[in-house]
């Protein structure tokens, strides 16, 4: 087992630099950006051109990755990012970002999936879990170390967009030494959106609800902060204690829905979500400790939404199309997030508090329609469903990463 997980080391060590480079870089450019004072219009269209080039690149890279190879593929593409990275600190300009942005997120999809190919290749039944496990850990620790580095210094100064450079070029180097020989050709990505729905309405519509919920949020939240007279500290804080506070409630949260009705669990979630949103946006905190403990709530039940969801349209699905169904929720997932930013943008153009209204409107509606279903469909009876199992950070995740889920094994 020793001699198959030091390769997998080394390609995690280029996932955590990657996904490092883009916690510091997704940060820096909103906060840059507010600074300078670009309108929250065209803040929220940054998160959009993102999103929108990382579905792109899940749907489309796979035929360029063919066509020239892992190896050079990477390193192309791992290139482009850095000296993207290292544009936008050259060209503080609203437009030039958002095209800019569009890039990114293509490339670093393209990216994610080499890697999660190499890992998915040398993963075997007896390593599967333990590697999927790692790499969860790693997803959501470099995403927070990357996001926390930014209140070390000042986001007015170049300083930040070079370290960004340097991390994704950082990420070169342990495949460019690797021995390991290249995976298989990448799958091509199909999304049937008919399929998805009868095979569970309530995991769709939620989906879309939430891609636009954490689009808007992960985008905004750190415009928020600047508006409301945040330190870079604090924003960066809290936009980590989201993080941690939804992977520390992962494994309960999924417990729960193991023993109930799924749509139940997804509802209460919703719900508190929603309400924490409300709370926010109504109350406008003004100490920073109530403002830490609305955030932690709203992130425990917020960033837990996803894997349950997947877990729930899995239940109703067949043994054969977990990779499947789940690789066209992630698809759904992702034109919410190309949604989620804009509205975002356009409502914080009248109080930056809006933007918890728009997340809170998205988890209640959530948990409304989880409530209407339960009532139109039995739910699967908990001896004949799957164990609940967390899914790596959906922002972050592609259709390869999905391969790498134990429940996926069957079709390697």
């Amino acid at each position: 087992m020793r001699s198959n997980l030091l390769p997998v080391l080394s390609l995690l060590l280029g996932t955590a630099f990657l996904l490092a480079g883009n916690g510091l870089h997704g940060l820096l450019l909103p906060m840059r950006g507010s600074a300078e004072g670009f309108s929250p219009t065209s803040l929220g269209l940054l998160g959009t051109a993102w999103a929108a080039g990382f579905v792109l690149g899940c749907v489309f890279s796979q035929r360029l990755v063919r066509r020239i190879g892992h190896v050079r593929a990477f390193s192309a593409f791992s290139a482009t990012i850095a000296i993207i990275a290292l544009l936008t600190g050259l060209l503080v300009d609203p437009i030039s970002w958002i095209l800019l942005r569009v890039v990114t997120g293509f490339s670093l999809a393209a990216a994610f999936m080499i890697i999660e190919s190499w890992l998915n290749e040398r993963a075997t039944n007896e390593t599967r879990g333990l590697i999927f496990s790692l790499y969860m850990t790693v997803t959501y620790v470099a995403i927070v170390a990357g996001q926390m580095s930014i209140a070390a210094g000042d986001v007015t100064q170049p300083t930040f967009f070079i370290i960004a450079g340097i991390l994704y070029c950082l990420a070169l180097l342990p495949t460019a030494v690797s021995t390991a020989s290249s995976p298989a050709p990448l799958k091509e990505v199909k999304l049937d959106l008919k399929m998805i729905y009868r095979n569970s309405p309530v995991s769709f519509v939620a989906m879309l609800l939430i891609g636009i919920a954490n689009g808007a949020f992960g985008t905004l939240a750190p415009v928020f902060g600047a508006d409301v007279g945040l330190t870079t500290f604090t924003i960066a804080t809290m936009m980590s204690i989201t993080i941690f506070s939804g992977a520390v409630m992962q494994l309960p949260a999924g417990r729960m829905s193991d023993r109930m009705d799924r749509r139940y669990v997804l509802a209460a979630l919703a719900a508190i979500a929603g309400v924490s949103g409300l709370a926010i946006a109504l109350l406008k905190p003004s100490g920073i400790t109530v403002l830490y403990g609305l955030i932690a709530l709203y992130g425990a039940m917020s960033y837990t939404l996803y894997s349950i969801i997947v877990a729930h349209a899995n239940d109703y699905a067949d043994s054969d199309q977990f990779v499947t169904v789940s690789g066209g929720l992630l698809l759904l997932y992702g034109v919410g997030t190309i949604i989620g930013p804009l509205v975002g943008g356009i409502t914080m153009g009248y109080s930056p508090y809006l933007l918890f209204a728009v997340t809170a409107i998205a988890h209640l509606a959530v948990a409304g329609y989880a409530l209407i279903r339960s009532r139109m469909r039995a739910a699967i009876p908990a001896e004949e469903r799957e164990n609940f199992a967390s899914v790596p950070s959906a922002r972050a995740a592609t259709p390869e990463s999905i391969n790498l889920d134990p429940r996926a094994a069957p079709e390697n």
